[in-house]
C-alpha cells in the first residue's frame, strides 16, 4: 500500500484536529488509482492506495480514515458486500463507490448497502475530489453512532431510522438531510448549508431540491412534526411544536 501526502493514520483513530483528512482509494486499475490519488493529494488530503479488498481491510481495521473511495468490482469481490458487512458491525466511515455500472438499480444497491455517494465512470477528477471533500467534512462532525431526538432514533452506522420504535424507509438524500439536522437540534440550518453537506457541487443553490426532499422527509416522519420551516432562514429540528 502506498501513501501520498498527509500523514499515515494513527492505529488508535483519526488524526488530531490540525491533521489533513485521511482517505484510502481502493481501485485495481493502476492508472486510474494513480490519477485519483494525485488529485486528492493535490487538494491537501492524506491518501493511501490499495488494489483489492484484502489490502484495504488491513488498513481500514487500523482506523484513522475520514473517507473511503471504493471501486465496485475488485479482484477479490464486489466492495458493496464488504461495506455492508462492516456497516452491520457499526462501522461509520463515509464511502464513495466508483463503478462503470450506471443503472438506477445499481446506484440503489450501492446506497442500500452502506454507500454515502456513488460516481459513475468515466468521471471528472474535480468532481470526485469535491465529493470526497464533502464526505470528509461530514466525517469530521464527530457525530456519535446513534443520534436521538424526541422519539426519533437515527443509527448512522446501519443507516436506519426509527420513530416511536417503527422502522422508516428513507432515500439516501432524505437520510443525509435528517442526519445533518440531527447533529444540530434546535438550530436554524439554511438551505445553502444543507446543499453544501448533503449534495454535490453541481447542485443549483437556487433550485427547490432541498424543499422537495424535506417535504418527503416530513411525510415519512409523520405527526407530530419535528422538522420545521423557518421563513427566510431554512429549517430546524425541534420539538413537536413549531419553534418561536
Amino acid at each position: 500500500m502506498t501513501r501520498v501526502g498527509g500523514r499515515r493514520p494513527d492505529p488508535g483513530g483519526p488524526g488530531d484536529a490540525g491533521d489533513p483528512p485521511q482517505v484510502i482509494v481502493v481501485e485495481d486499475d493502476a492508472d486510474l488509482r494513480l490519477a485519483v490519488t494525485a488529485d486528492l493529494a493535490g487538494a491537501g488530503l492524506g491518501v493511501d492506495e490499495a488494489a483489492d479488498i484484502a489490502t484495504a481491510d488491513v488498513a481500514l481495521s487500523a482506523g484513522g480514515y475520514d473517507c473511503v473511495v471504493f471501486d465496485r468490482m475488485l479482484p477479490d469481490g464486489d466492495s458493496v458486500h464488504y461495506v455492508q458487512r462492516r456497516r452491520q458491525d457499526g462501522w461509520s466511515v463515509p464511502v464513495l463507490f466508483l463503478t462503470a455500472r450506471d443503472s438506477l438499480a445499481d446506484r440503489v444497491v450501492g446506497f442500500e448497502h452502506g454507500g454515502d455517494d456513488y460516481l459513475v465512470k468515466p468521471f471528472a477528477l474535480a468532481e470526485l475530489t469535491s465529493r470526497v471533500l464533502a464526505l470528509c467534512r461530514r466525517s469530521g462532525l464527530g457525530r456519535p453512532s446513534i443520534l436521538r431526538h424526541a422519539d426519533l432514533v437515527v443509527d448512522c452506522a446501519r443507516r436506519q431510522v426509527r420513530r416511536a420504535g417503527v422502522l422508516l424507509s428513507l432515500t439516501a438524500k432524505e437520510f443525509a438531510v435528517l442526519e445533518y439536522l440531527m447533529t444540530r437540534p434546535e438550530q436554524a440550518v439554511g438551505r445553502d448549508e444543507l446543499i453544501e453537506h448533503c449534495w454535490d457541487s453541481s447542485t443549483d443553490p437556487m433550485s427547490n431540491v432541498v424543499d422537495v426532499v424535506v417535504r418527503r422527509l416530513r411525510g415519512k416522519l409523520r405527526e407530530p412534526e419535528l422538522v420545521h420551516t423557518l421563513r427566510g432562514r431554512g429549517y430546524r429540528l425541534s420539538g413537536p411544536h413549531p419553534p418561536a
